[in-house]
């Protein structure tokens, strides 16, 4: 398939894709769901190991990051890999890695001597510490930047130990920021024809997501700790039982809090001194919860939502995978989408976001099933020869 027309709005920029596993791929596939042409440089026959990460017997993790992208065998720590990388960035706009600092330097792969083949490169570097500091040479996975920005010291409970979010957040954060930045250098290099380096370090992306934590030691010395479901101090806002299962409630607003006391059959709540202002419900947040508890532990999951709905209450489902399959809100959006695929036959998985009015993304091509199997095409369309 040699396609590449997307009507997305980065249709015609080409990127080519040097990175693994998840940082560098999730950039990827943030701007091949936009339009851009993705050449993915994986290592012949082993491949990038993204293919064999996932859960289940056939593990489809690599489907959803890889979509969009053309597959091109290159070996680059050889030197015909090497000269094939570089040729094939003579011709893109980005250039998307995600390997230890100094590693493209090593496999004679130095952005600066790239740029000035092609001034109008951007390049997207993302690692676990960044391209400079103390720490930049230092082996560095999501977690560990989870670990140093702050986050996985407040998730989970406070007498248990620091808990992983499920996902890796520190991995699709710092490729999200190296997206943003190559969007942002796309747009000053329309107006100098100047590109540049887009560092993306993992724990700082974490870092930036961080809300007040560093300000509030820096102003006041309160350090946030491990709270569990809740949020300090902001109440009600937590997970409530109910007959067959549990249900999210936020209702920390006052008027909101006044629609669900009146929801509850209790509208006196809402005047009680105790529980009438923000800092009040606050200072009394176990006691508020378990009082919400009692209630909604009387209803079914479909009834308090019957009523939260009626409240105007800000409420929902805890949805799993199962969950979203059957909502008809994710079917209206196109939240999901369903991908033919060679070996599952289709693989539903998330669809395109942003959604953008005029210039819509779209999954336009599988995830490529085999290492290389792009190469003679790609090498056809970008460089005009034979593979």
């Amino acid at each position: 398939m040699s396609e590449t027309g997307s009507g997305g709005a980065l249709e015609g920029i080409r990127v080519v894709e040097m990175g693994q596993l998840i940082a560098g791929p999730f950039c990827g596939q943030l701007l091949g769901d936009m339009g851009a042409e993705i050449v993915k440089l994986e290592p012949p026959v082993t491949g990038d190991q993204m293919r064999n990460w996932g859960q289940g017997d056939k593990p489809s993790w690599w489907r959803v990051i890889a979509r969009n992208k053309y597959s091109v065998a290159a070996d680059l720590r050889s030197a015909e890999g090497q000269q094939l990388a570089r040729e094939l960035i003579a011709k893109a706009d980005i250039l998307i890695e995600n390997f230890r600092p100094g590693t493209l330097e090593k496999w004679n792969l130095d952005p600066a001597e790239l740029r000035k083949t092609n001034p109008g490169l951007i390049v997207v570097r993302v690692s676990g510490y960044g391209q400079t500091g103390p720490y930049s040479a230092r082996a560095g996975f999501g977690g560990i930047g989870e670990a140093m920005g702050g986050w996985r010291g407040i998730v989970g409970y406070p007498d248990l130990p620091p808990a992983r979010m499920g996902v890796s957040i520190g991995d699709t954060l710092a490729a999200t920021y190296g997206c943003m930045g190559a969007l942002a250098a796309l747009h000053h290099r329309s107006k100098t024809g100047e590109g540049q380096i887009v560092d993306s370090a993992l724990y700082e992306a974490v870092l930036q997501v961080m809300e007040s934590t560093v300000s509030d030691y820096s102003a006041s010395g309160v350090k946030r700790r491990r709270t569990g479901s809740t949020l300090p101090g902001i109440a009600p806002s937590n997970v409530y039982p109910c007959k067959d299962g549990e249900y999210l409630i936020g209702a920390n607003q006052d008027g909101v809090f006044a629609r669900l006391a009146a929801a509850m059959g209790r509208p006196e709540l809402a005047s009680d001194e105790r529980y009438a202002t923000h800092r009040a419900r606050g200072v009394r947040q176990e006691e508020l919860d378990a009082l919400i508890g009692e209630w909604t532990a009387t209803l079914t999951i479909a009834e308090l939502e019957a009523k939260m709905v009626e409240a105007g209450v800000p409420a929902g489902r805890v949805f799993d995978a199962e969950d979203m399959l059957a909502d008809p809100h994710f079917a209206a959006r196109d939240a999901l989408v369903t991908v033919a695929d060679e070996e599952f036959g289709e693989v539903t998985m998330q669809g395109v976001f942003p959604k953008m009015s005029a210039t819509p993304g779209s999954v336009r091509r599988p995830a490529p099933l085999s290492v290389g199997q792009d190469s003679a095409d790609v090498l056809k369309r970008w460089l005009g020869r034979e593979a």
